[in-house]
């Protein structure tokens, strides 16, 4: 989409900068936590989600499960994490991690590990992923001991993680994603977001789908959402922000830029979490996070859903796997990912009652998690479900 127009960030000073940023920030903290849209998940007896929160979730494009994850999860996904970041390639360019063994995910085919430079913003005002990245965001100067590139993204997480995979069929996640796109959801994709303290770079304001906005049937559930469980929690220096309300048509972000006279557009919040919440969030609202030069770590496990009428017979545009036409074979094989999960949680929480995913229901015991199975997991995201 050559034709979008390009805007490059103002030229000001990092330390002027810094100070708009404090004051943006504070406001949008403020805005944020003023939302009525977060709290503990509620269903009612029939099992479905609270009516105010799915009116939340539709009026502002977000909601915030607080505490659903315990300590023990957590700790689970913390152990995981560190093993992933212990055998990540040492560099973008290497097949070894940093004591020199073979590094994971260097041999899969589908992506993997996603390298930036620090505080860098790659895709802002590119033509990278349909164009949808339309601004390039200030990029503050490094510290003088930074590494050229820091990983930012391990996509395909599920195969390099058991503890990932089995909050992927959380019993109260998947209802809820009943409760939003129907019994028959499918899946979409599956990633590990890392912003390293004083590293980690940005990404852009934009919206995620791309495939259906003109469709006349479109509405804010169209391209689906995305869970986005976090470890340590986030808040407005390391955290994704939003703009309430952005995910009913297309934005011109664009627009929305030239008018604030920066990226710090008018009205956005960011999320603000504590480790173990859980942000349900609209693919089709405008958002983008700023580089983080915070001393903190944020690390967001985001997995994502649609309904299947969204993708069932729909030609992909090749952003999150190669380009590919998503028939019923090809939504059965990816979803196998969601019975997997079903049984790994299931052998790990034997007190907890396990989600039932019906288009799995007639034949989960096809689906049982084993260190072969784990094996065949390789390279599952070259069929994401992308729209």
């Amino acid at each position: 989409m050559a034709d979008l127009p390009r805007l490059t960030t103002l030229a000001v000073d990092y330390s002027e900068h810094e100070q708009y940023m404090r004051n943006y920030r504070a406001h949008g903290t403020a805005r944020a936590l003023a939302l009525d849209n977060r709290g503990p998940i509620r269903f009612d007896k029939q099992a479905n989600l609270a009516p105010e929160i799915i009116d939340a979730y539709t009026h502002y494009g977000f909601f915030i499960f607080e505490g659903l994850l315990d300590t023990d999860e957590l700790t689970d996904l913390d152990a995981d994490l560190i093993d992933i970041l212990k055998h990540a390639p040492a560099a973008s360019d290497s097949t070894l991690d940093a004591k020199a063994r073979p590094a994971i995910g260097v041999d899969c085919k589908g992506g993997t590990f996603t390298w930036v430079k620090p505080l860098s913003d790659p895709r802002g005002g590119t033509d990278v992923s349909c164009g949808r990245h339309p601004v390039k965001m200030f990029e503050p100067k490094p510290p003088d001991d930074a590494p050229e590139q820091v990983i930012q993204l391990l996509f395909g997480a599920l195969q390099f993680s058991d503890a990932f995979l089995r909050l992927y069929a959380h019993p109260d996640l998947l209802t809820a994603t009943a409760n939003i796109n129907g019994k028959d959801f499918t899946p979409f994709n599956e990633a590990i977001f890392i912003k390293q303290p004083r590293l980690g770079g940005t990404v852009s304001w934009h919206q995620d789908g791309w495939t259906h906005w003109h469709k006349p049937d479109a509405d804010e559930h169209t391209h689906g959402f995305n869970f986005m469980a976090q470890l340590y929690g986030c808040n407005a220096e390391n955290g994704l922000w939003i703009v309430p309300g952005s995910h009913r048509k297309k934005a011109d972000i664009a627009g929305m830029v030239a008018s604030a006279g920066s990226e710090r557009i008018a009205g956005a919040v960011p999320l603000v979490c504590r480790p173990g919440d859980v942000a349900m969030t609209c693919r089709q609202v405008v958002h983008g996070s700023f580089a983080n030069t915070s001393a903190d770590w944020r690390v967001t496990f985001n997995f994502g859903f649609h309904r299947r009428a969204s993708v069932r017979n729909v030609r992909s545009g090749g952003v999150h796997s190669a380009a590919a036409f998503y028939d019923d074979a090809y939504i059965h094989e990816r979803s196998r990912l969601i019975g997997y999960g079903i049984d790994a949680r299931r052998q790990h929480f034997p007190d907890e009652t396990p989600y039932i995913y019906e288009p799995l229901a007639h034949d989960m015991q096809s689906y049982r998690w084993t260190a072969q199975t784990r094996t065949s997991l390789k390279d599952y995201n070259l069929k994401d479900l992308g729209i």
